[in-house]
């Protein structure tokens, strides 16, 4: 129904679960996604399969929710707010641990582009949550990766 609305031919949509991705390896130029490795809930296979996906040399997009700093002085009230979590917000990782899960998964030149640092007031706010104590922020940014060119697909990669 969506291609069909947007009156695309060159689209394809199919329906997966993050964790595990109805695509074959390495068939996939970029992924790109707007908030959605907050959601899951085991975020190392989403992008172990992230990586498995993607073919080599391509690359990994997406704009997510982060905390910077001192995660254990994020309120545990936050962390275990189910509205939190469905706003991105208490599934957020902080951002040099998102940049060695996905250094672990196989990516390199991983980086973040901090777009926006949330400071807790009614115009700079991301859906209601508190103002971060002294010594972390919460911030949206772009995270960017990329498959090694000589990768292999699958599993059993040899970079």
């Amino acid at each position: 129904e969506s291609q069909r609305q947007a009156a695309v031919e060159n689209v394809e949509f199919l329906k997966g679960e993050l964790e595990d991705i109805p695509l074959p390896d390495a068939s996939v130029d970029v992924i790109i996604s707007n908030c959605v490795v907050n959601l899951s809930t085991d975020k190392d296979r989403a992008l172990a399969e992230a990586f498995r996906v993607l073919k080599p040399g391509g690359r990994f997009a997406i704009s997510d929710v982060l905390f910077q700093g001192d995660m254990s002085r994020v309120p545990k009230d936050l962390l275990d707010d189910p509205g939190a979590w469905s706003a991105c917000i208490s599934g957020a990782l902080e951002e040099r641990d998102f940049v060695e899960r996905l250094g672990r998964a196989g990516f390199v030149d991983a980086d973040v582009e901090v777009t926006n640092v949330y400071d807790g007031s009614a115009a700079n706010n991301m859906c209601g949550a508190p103002p971060m104590p002294d010594g972390v922020r919460l911030v949206s940014g772009f995270v960017r990766a990329t498959k090694p060119a000589g990768c292999c697909s699958g599993s059993s990669c040899c970079c």
